[in-house]
């Protein structure tokens, strides 16, 4: 099995280890973060190292490693670490849950993450430095960029575009044909019947509460 490293102890570090460790080839052994914000020695039950200093104790030559943090900034974070990796000699480790639904020839990039409940039609490419989460639908054709981040239950599609940094909510819905430009933010439960532009956001109105009805028993 080939050892990996995965940068971050969040939560998302923490549900990638475990997919890799269970559903893999992979034997997660050590954990990483930016000395600044290292809080903790071992995580998991396993060591964490300042990322300073992580080649001299898990070299690029033996190790992998997998970037295991969020969409925030629009998973620029994640992008800049991504190429600090790189730069460190490491080879970005990638993964395809085997409960995911496939077809022969899928594209995936460096660093992306497809989780299980996926279906991933025929011809469908992922970029670098993506991770997807469960329960999505992405059609044929369909072309999502690098460094993205897609929640669950998604409908991608045919011959969709997806652009670099962008995120898609829970429930979203992307029609046919449609570009999804770089940086755009869909909300969860969004219908996207037309193309973007950069850096926009769609929003759907959150359901507003209301009060349960008051009701009298009859005496």
């Amino acid at each position: 099995m080939r050892k990996l490293v995965v940068f971050g102890t969040r939560q998302i570090a923490e549900v990638c280890s475990f997919y890799f460790d269970h559903d893999s080839d992979y034997c997660v052994v050590a954990f990483t973060v930016d000395g600044a914000s290292m809080q903790e020695t071992t995580f998991c039950a396993r060591p964490v190292v300042p990322f300073e200093e992580v080649t001299q104790r898990f070299s690029p030559s033996e190790h992998d490693m997998f970037v295991g943090i969020g969409y925030g900034g629009m998973n620029k974070l994640r992008a800049e670490k991504f190429n600090a990796v790189k730069a460190l000699g490491y080879a970005p480790a990638q993964y395809v849950s085997s409960k995911a639904i496939t077809w022969s020839g899928l594209s995936i990039g460096e660093n992306t993450f497809v989780m299980e409940a996926n279906v991933i039609q025929p011809f469908a490419s992922i970029g670098a430095n993506s991770i997807i989460w469960s329960g999505n639908h992405i059609g044929h054709h369909a072309r999502i960029g690098d460094h993205c981040f897609l929640a669950s239950h998604i409908v991608v599609s045919g011959n969709v575009e997806i652009g670099d940094h962008c995120f898609v909510g829970v429930n979203a819905t992307l029609r046919d044909g449609i570009k999804i430009a770089p940086r755009c933010l869909i909300g969860a439960g969004a219908l996207m019947v037309k193309s973007t532009n950069p850096d926009e956001v769609y929003a759907p109105a959150a359901t507003q509460a209301s009060r349960v009805p008051s009701s009298r028993v009859s005496p």
